[in-house]
């Protein structure tokens, strides 16, 4: 019986250094004849080092990535890093530094971090994408969208982050602030590129419906409301009891009960609608309340 106490550093390492030279974790392309899978987690923003979250992440994907390889699969179980964007230049601003020698220092910390886990991933296969070799099919991709018309430019309210200065999705802003940087988030008008997803609703909606039994309810549900199809009638009403301009006298309205209609007991217009905007000329109480919807996130939690 060996006396000597299991030192987890040292035999960790030293096993982790077998699967390195023997490839242990390279996915074989060349057999076609097992089964094959996939195994991807969502690729992390490199900050510089690895925090919990990571771990419970990279963890649960490795569990299965081991298990189906047990299982007799081919397991691709890649790794890449989402590199791109303004958080890491204003990082790299802050200390002076290039952006490039900021990110790419961060990711030689987390990768060494997370092969000291022992994760069985084909680091062969590691990209980031801030590297042009891989925007480079963004770009083309891109390109393609554009000569279908299926990517377009429009302007719309976005979430503006004053300190970050880039724009925050919904869930990005946290009472009304933004989730790294804790500034109150503005909403702005901006130009910006849209994809025509609605052209594909129904094929999506569609598609959802052999999902049924395979994915939880409410992930369905969660992906038909992301979606938004909907079936309806636009309608116009005419306004009374002030004098408004000519082009604001009308109020064209949606609705997908348009045989409950006369039973409508108000409409709703957003802070951002031209009346609104006229209205708030007049009553410094309105203006102030637009201006509060300003500073506000668009998620469902805050406009409920």
């Amino acid at each position: 019986m060996a006396s000597e106490r299991y030192n987890a550093p040292v035999r960790e390492q030293h096993w982790q250094q077998v699967w390195e030279e023997r490839g242990t974790f390279r996915t074989q392309d060349q057999n076609r004849r097992q089964p094959k899978r996939y195994q991807l987690e969502m690729f992390p923003y490199p900050s510089g080092r690895v925090h919990m979250g990571h771990v419970r992440n990279y963890t649960l994907g490795d569990v299965m990535a081991r298990y189906m390889r047990a299982k007799g699969f081919n397991v691709l179980h890649p790794m890449g890093w989402d590199a791109f964007g303004l958080p890491a230049e204003n990082a790299a601003m802050e200390r002076k530094i290039h952006p490039r020698k900021w990110t790419y220092a961060n990711i030689d910390t987390m990768r060494a971090q997370l092969k000291a886990m022992g994760v069985s991933i084909d680091w062969s296969r590691e990209f980031a994408t801030c590297d042009p070799t891989y925007y480079v099919h963004q770009q083309r991709l891109f390109l393609d969208f554009l000569k279908k018309k299926l990517a377009y430019r429009k302007t719309a309210k976005v979430n503006w982050d004053p300190v970050e200065h880039t724009v925050l999705a919904n869930e990005q802003v946290i009472d009304g602030r933004g989730w790294r940087s804790d500034a109150p988030v503005e909403q702005r008008d901006l130009t910006q590129w849209f994809f025509k997803i609605t052209a594909f609703a129904d094929e999506l909606l569609q598609a959802l419906d052999g999902f049924a039994g395979k994915w939880p309810d409410f992930v369905c549900t969660q992906q038909k409301n992301w979606i938004g199809r909907s079936t309806g009638a636009s309608m116009r009403f005419a306004l009374e009891g002030g004098k408004l301009p000519k082009k604001l006298q009308t109020l064209e309205i949606f609705t997908t009960r348009h045989d409950t209609i006369f039973g409508a007991s108000f409409m709703a217009i957003s802070p951002e609608h031209p009346l609104s905007t006229h209205l708030a000329k007049s009553h410094p109480e309105l203006s102030a309340f637009i201006d509060d919807c300003r500073r506000m996130g668009t998620s469902e939690e805050a406009l409920a």
